[in-house]
């Protein structure tokens, strides 16, 4: 079997990077840590500056109001109509009330970076 037949191998005969328990997550504490090493802020107001961010977000976001952070995606704030549902264990129907969502919606650019069609390093801007 070859790289072509083989459905875990990428472009190139790079292998595909498949999601498991071991990939790493980027936390606050890692942003935090990333402003300190490029910016030189004091770790202080690294951790201020991404709780800040988050804030923002979060607060824009309990107010009904989209986030757009441009050349990343968008977050909006999206209605459920109530509807019927039904316990899956008991087969008991079960009315789901209406309710807000927040969806993510990746920008072209960022999709075009995790696909690999644009060299990385660029800002997103």
């Amino acid at each position: 079997m070859n790289d072509q037949d083989n459905p875990r191998s990428g472009d190139a005969g790079r292998p595909v990077i498949l999601p498991s328990l071991e990939t790493p997550t980027l936390t606050k504490a890692d942003l935090a840590e990333l402003l300190f090493d490029r910016l030189g802020l004091n770790k202080r107001e690294s951790k201020d500056m991404v709780e800040a961010f988050f804030d923002i977000v979060h607060g824009t976001l309990v107010s009904g109001q989209d986030v757009k952070l441009s050349g990343f995606g968008n977050f909006n704030i999206r209605r459920k109509a109530p509807r019927p549902g039904r316990n899956p264990r008991t087969g008991e129907s079960i009315p789901i009330k209406a309710r807000q969502v927040v969806t993510f919606h990746a920008s072209h650019k960022l999709k075009s970076l995790v696909q690999g069609d644009t060299p990385g390093g660029e800002d997103f801007e």
